[in-house]
């Protein structure tokens, strides 16, 4: 079967591509608005599962990759920023505590309706961080389109002092360990 990764995230493209298999890249049209109470963790499922099914109808006998992600500072929901004054105040609010990062992963079989559905949690402990250094950060990696406003590959790796979870692939968007685990229920072996 094809697989088809349904996203329009560079970031995730790359992981995907460490597992050499060949793949396509559709970005699905949803509402990510999150609902009245939801959490960071229903919502990174919810998308997910939202992404692939999207997409299902259009790529029959696919083997579609969904996920979504969302941060949680205590009870708020930290989404992409968007701009730079949100990405600063996401920071800010981040300094000195920890966020946890649910990526919601789907993997649908167009052809028999099987669906693989986990959310992975990943958390990161920030460093104390001052108004001068987060604008610093932002200013070099322009983190707008990530969610709680840092990218981990890169420069925003100095802004934690501790990370803990079970696969660090998920903190940028594509949980892998997860991902060959489904795709090997699928029949599919990566090496």
């Amino acid at each position: 079967m094809k697989l088809l990764l349904a996203s329009g995230s560079p970031y995730r493209k790359q992981l995907l591509e460490r597992l050499e298999l060949e793949f396509s890249c559709q970005a699905p049209d949803i509402d990510e608005t999150p609902l009245p109470g939801e959490t960071a963790e229903a919502l990174s499922l919810r998308l997910s599962e939202a992404k692939a099914r999207a997409l299902a109808e259009s790529y029959p006998d696919h083997l579609i990759i969904a996920s979504d992600q969302a941060a949680q500072l205590g009870q708020t929901i930290l989404g992409k920023p968007g701009t730079h004054h949100r990405a600063s105040e996401q920071l800010l609010a981040c300094s000195n505590q920890a966020v946890t990062f649910y990526t919601g992963l789907c993997l649908l079989n167009t052809r028999t309706g099987k669906k693989q559905l986990d959310c992975i949690p990943f958390t990161v402990h920030f460093r104390q961080l001052n108004r001068e250094q987060v604008e610093r950060y932002i200013k070099k990696e322009e983190p707008l389109d990530c969610a709680g406003s840092f990218k981990c590959e890169g420069l925003g790796i100095t802004l934690f002092t501790k990370m803990s979870g079970d696969d660090p692939n998920s903190l940028t968007g594509l949980p892998l360990i997860r991902l060959t685990d489904m795709l090997l229920n699928e029949g599919i072996s990566i090496i």
